[in-house]
Formats: C-alpha cells, structure tokens, sequence
C-alpha cells in the first residue's frame, strides 16, 4: 500500500522499519475518513507557525516583485518613449539603452541572489520546523487507531 504523504521516506526517517534489517518495512495505511491527511495540513495551514512562514515570504515577494515590475516597466517605456535618451552614447559604441538592458540582466541576478539569501535566513529553518512537526502529526493520526 501507498503512503501518500509527499514528504514521507521510510528510509530515511527509520519510521515504519522493521527490527530484521532484512525485512521490508511495513507502511500503515490511513485508517478512518476522521484521520485524513488532508485534516492534518489543514491543521498545520490555520497554526501560527505556517502564517509566520507564509508572512515572511510574502513581506519579500510582494516588495520585491512590485519593484522589479516596475524597473522593467520604466525600462520598455523609455525605450518606446524616448529613444533619442536611450540613443544616447556612454562610452563608444555603447548606449544608454544598452546599459539599461545590461542593468535588467544584472538586476534579475540580484533578485536571485537577494531572494535565496532571504529564504535561507528568514524562512527555510521555519519551513524545515513546520514539515517535521507535519510529518510527526501525521504519523500520530495514523498510528492512533
């Protein structure tokens, strides 16, 4: 029988495996429609835990979308509005548009960058806690009957 909990491996968890090594561990199914998995996270969605998780990424998200929407807007407006500024030499045969569209590329990298340090800082541990506490719940549910 399949376990259909995503996060679920009974290999590297030691749950469910038996005291013979050799012996293929058994997985409990899910007993009783009151022990549903889909309980288990809805529980986990409504704790305080998953809102700060949730808040946390959404208090960078949002900023930082807003943000680069809105350099790539000024971007492709200048471009169509004023061509003549963008036409503009900086050094040699390189323009202002030219620089501009480095910057987009170069800004794209700094997001990146700026959003995986966030998440590794501010979130993943959070995140990690969470799923380990779900997997625990679920487990408990499954085992109580």
């Amino acid at each position: 029988m399949r376990y259909d909990d995503p996060w679920y491996d009974a290999l590297a968890s030691g749950w469910g495996e038996s005291a013979d090594a050799g012996a293929s561990a058994a997985v409990p199914a899910t007993r009783g429609e009151d022990r549903a998995p889909a309980d288990v996270y809805l529980e986990v969605q409504r704790s305080e835990a998953f809102r700060e998780v949730r808040s946390r990424y959404r208090r960078f998200v949002v900023p930082a979308v807003a943000l680069f929407f809105a350099w790539y807007v000024a971007y492709v407006v200048t471009a169509t509005a004023a061509p003549e500024w963008m036409a503009r030499p900086v050094a040699g045969a390189v323009n202002a548009g030219m620089l501009a569209g480095l910057a987009q590329f170069l800004t794209t990298f700094l997001l990146t960058w700026a959003y995986a340090r966030h998440a590794r800082l501010r979130r993943d541990r959070a995140a990690l806690e969470l799923r380990w506490d779900t997997q625990e719940l679920a487990r408990e549910r499954g085992d109580a009957a």
